[in-house]
C-alpha cells in the first residue's frame, strides 16, 4: 500500500471544516488541521488535530518538512494576516505547493451606508464623525484600538470575552453565529445603535447585521481585508480546493 499524501490545512474557519471532512473522506490522504487556539472551545474538524503556534515561518518550515507534508492550504481568517505571510514564506522555504482559500468579500448594495477603511486604526478615527452608540463586530483582538475614546457607548460581540484595554463605555455580548437579519435587526434597535463596525470576513453567518443596517438606515465603517501574499494562488471555497489537492499531488 502506498504512503498516505499529508494535507495541512491552516484552520478556524468554517471553510477549512468543510474542506477537512471533505479531504478526510480519501483513505489516500492523511489531514491535519491548524489551529492558533484563540478560541476557548473550538469547532473540531475532521482528521488530526494540533493546536497552537509554529514559532514564526521558520518553525512552520520544520514543522512541514518533519511532518512531510505535501501540500499546505491556508484557510484562516481573511484578517489573520501574519499567519498567512508565515505560511508563504514556510512554503517557498520548503518548496511545498500552498493555496489560500478565501471566502469571497462583501459587496455593497443599493441602500447600504458603507464607509470603508484600510485599518482598525482608521476605523477608530473615522468613528466619531459617524455615531456615538457603535456596535462593534471587529473581534476581541483589536478592541485596543477603540480603548481612547471616551464619547462613544460600545456593544462588542465576541465568542469569548474580550479582555483590557477596551473603550470606558462597553457592554460586551458575547455570541456566535449564524445570525438572523430579524434579530440582527431587533438589536440594532433595542440598543439604539447608530453605527456598525464590521471586517469585510465575508462571512454568510455573520452578513445579516449588514442587512440590518441597510434596512435600518445605521452608516457601517468596513475594514477591508488584507491582500493574500503574493504569488500565492487563490480559491474561494472548498470544493476549489479540492480541485487543486487533486491537481498538485498527481
Amino acid at each position: 500500500m502506498s504512503a498516505q499524501r499529508h494535507i495541512l490545512i491552516l484552520g478556524g474557519t468554517t471553510e477549512a471544516r468543510q474542506l477537512a471532512a471533505e479531504l478526510a473522506e480519501d483513505p489516500a490522504l492523511r489531514v491535519t488541521t491548524s489551529l492558533a487556539g484563540r478560541v476557548a472551545r473550538p469547532r473540531l474538524p475532521a482528521g488530526q488535530v494540533r493546536i497552537g503556534g509554529f514559532g514564526g515561518p521558520e518553525g512552520m518550515a520544520r514543522w512541514l518538512r518533519e511532518q512531510q507534508v505535501d501540500a499546505l492550504i491556508d484557510a484562516t481568517h481573511p484578517f489573520a494576516g501574519t499567519i498567512s505571510f508565515n505560511a508563504a514564506q514556510a512554503a517557498a522555504s520548503v518548496h511545498v505547493p500552498l493555496l489560500a482559500l478565501r471566502r469571497a468579500g462583501w459587496v455593497p448594495g443599493p441602500g447600504d451606508r458603507w464607509h470603508q477603511v484600510s485599518t482598525l486604526t482608521e476605523a477608530a478615527d473615522a468613528l466619531p464623525a459617524l455615531g456615538e452608540r457603535v456596535f462593534l463586530t471587529t473581534g476581541r483582538m483589536g478592541l485596543a484600538t477603540f480603548a481612547h475614546l471616551t464619547a462613544q457607548w460600545f456593544l462588542v460581540r465576541s465568542v469569548d470575552a474580550p479582555e483590557p484595554p477596551m473603550p470606558p463605555r462597553t457592554e460586551i455580548l458575547l455570541d456566535r453565529g449564524p445570525f438572523t437579519v430579524e434579530g440582527e435587526t431587533e438589536l440594532l434597535r433595542r440598543h439604539r445603535i447608530d453605527v456598525l463596525v464590521t471586517k469585510d470576513s465575508g462571512a454568510a453567518a455573520t452578513s445579516a447585521k449588514l442587512v440590518a443596517a441597510r434596512e435600518t438606515g445605521v452608516p457601517v465603517l468596513v475594514v477591508r481585508r488584507p491582500p493574500v501574499p503574493e504569488g500565492v494562488p487563490e480559491t474561494a471555497d472548498p470544493a476549489g480546493a479540492v480541485e487543486w489537492v487533486r491537481k498538485v499531488l498527481g
